[in-house]
């Protein structure tokens, strides 16, 4: 907390060297049964500014030494989930990102998770609003990742894998970490969707999560036609451009529904929350309104 700043308005901003860090929120949507769009989370995103000029995220992470990382990303994720508690509707998720290969020491896992309670205390928000998202792959163990997902999961915590399907991704590794939400990778899922047998595969992943009882989310939502084939290979969620872009807090955070075809613009969005795990057991229903279907 030594690294955070509270401002008049209520926001929350952190202070890494000459780098003031501002959280970003973008809105995560679901389907409904009538095919309109309601934003039900938002994923929390770091914003680095230096000289009041904002820097490209992927240059600030590349600049911090390694011995570093781990305190920058609880300083991202206390910065979020502080903002969070202050901007977004009570009833909206919060997405934050965890960098698995930090995590090797059970013991670590279960202080910093400890931690995290403690700051979503401070923030008057409940565990079981907070997402927290892993990447699945190959250069960490296993075992390493498996520790830290079952921790997550004791402390009241849904889980997400993000970038399915991105480098080395493994249907069989992410099922058998049995997450409550797996992201498909934003630029793999733009070239499936390019071609008809693409198109077809996607919608073959999405079946055999959603049997599982694993809700799955299309990142990168750019274009109409994107959002056409998201819905036709029965994503639960979509994420995107074309959607909403990243905001800075203090933004505008009300309830909004998204303005295309599978939107009703007079109505706002409903916020509703993801669904208890318990709850989306039932051959892939989803509890938050998408319709059942292969």
């Amino acid at each position: 907390m030594s690294h955070i700043v509270r401002l008049p308005d209520g926001s929350s901003e952190g202070v890494w060297g000459s780098y003031v860090l501002r959280t970003a929120f973008q809105p995560i949507f679901a389907f409904d049964d009538r095919r309109r769009l309601s934003v039900c989370a938002y994923e929390g995103l770091l914003r680095p500014f230096r000289d009041a000029l904002p820097h490209r995220p992927q240059d600030f992470f590349l600049s911090i030494p390694t011995a570093d990382r781990f305190q920058v990303e609880t300083v991202s994720r206390t910065l979020h989930l502080l903002n969070a508690g202050v901007f977004l509707d009570e009833t909206a998720q919060i997405f934050v990102n965890f960098d698995p290969s930090l995590f090797g020491d059970p013991k670590l896992i279960d202080g910093v998770l400890r931690d995290m309670r403690l700051v979503l205390h401070e923030a008057r928000l409940d565990a079981t609003r907070v997402v927290c998202e892993v990447t699945e792959q190959k250069s960490v163990y296993e075992s390493a990742l498996s520790d830290f997902v079952s921790a997550c999961r004791r402390h009241g915590f849904t889980i997400a894998v993000d970038d399915y399907g991105a480098e080395d991704s493994d249907m069989e590794r992410v099922v058998a970490l049995k997450p409550d939400i797996v992201k498909f990778d934003a630029r793999w899922i733009r070239r499936l969707m390019d071609t008809g047998p693409g198109r077809a595969l996607l919608a073959i992943m999405v079946r055999e999560f959603r049997d599982r009882g694993i809700i799955c989310i299309f990142e990168g939502i750019e274009e109409d036609w994107q959002l056409e084939v998201a819905d036709e290979a029965g994503a639960d969620m979509v994420q995107g451009y074309l959607l909403a872009r990243p905001e800075l807090v203090p933004g505008d955070f009300g309830r909004t529904t998204h303005g295309t075809p599978h939107a009703d613009a007079s109505d706002r969005a409903s916020g509703r929350r993801l669904p208890a795990r318990a709850a989306k057991q039932d051959a892939g229903r989803r509890s938050f309104g998408r319709r059942h279907g292969g």
